[in-house]
């Protein structure tokens, strides 16, 4: 279980942001309101709750790993989980035991980031190295567990070694010339 900092908005943005709620979304614009909307929402969130509760959660089945935490991952988390994993099948888990919203990387909460996903909202709120210390988290239990084997199927009989029915002979269907009329 981590506790993890929420990004907190400047006084004089929560006070711009009361304003443009209060002109109302025809006035001050869909987009401009809705985002003043979530900064507002987010300042009462933080009076109550400046950090988050993140549960990063790992479950082995046998040579199969599911790592999973409470946000909308951002995907080059899952690729760097998988890379880093010792489990032949790692399986990134988002959504799971609670919702934290988006978990942007840090580089697309820099200056060249960019997308909804990375405002500053109710939802979305989380510091810069919350998926890092999630990534971290889950490495640390896989850490903990060892990889079981890999299942092997079972293995085809040899063609032909049917008793005269289906598996003696080639599969005549495939074996046809095209037909143009």
């Amino acid at each position: 279980m981590l506790r993890i900092a929420r990004r907190t908005p400047s006084p004089k943005r929560v006070e711009s942001s009361l304003s443009i709620v209060a002109k109302g979304p025809k006035e001050a614009g869909a987009t401009e309101w809705t985002f003043a909307k979530e900064i507002v929402m987010l300042d009462a969130l933080l009076s109550r709750e400046k950090s988050a509760g993140v549960e990063v959660q790992a479950i082995q089945v046998g040579p199969s790993v599911f790592v999973s935490t409470p946000g909308e991952m951002f995907c080059q988390f899952g690729l760097d989980l998988k890379a880093k994993s010792r489990f032949p099948f790692t399986c990134p888990v988002e959504l799971a035991n609670g919702c934290v919203g988006y978990v942007p990387t840090e580089e697309a909460l820099g200056k060249r980031g960019g997308g909804y996903e990375t405002r500053l909202t109710s939802y979305s709120n989380l510091v810069g190295s919350a998926g890092r210390r999630m990534v971290e988290a889950g490495l640390e239990l896989l850490g903990r567990m060892k990889p079981g084997p890999i299942p092997e199927p079972p293995k085809a009989p040899p063609f032909g070694a049917g008793a005269g029915g289906i598996g003696s002979q080639a599969w005549s269907y495939g074996n046809v010339p095209a037909e143009i009329e």
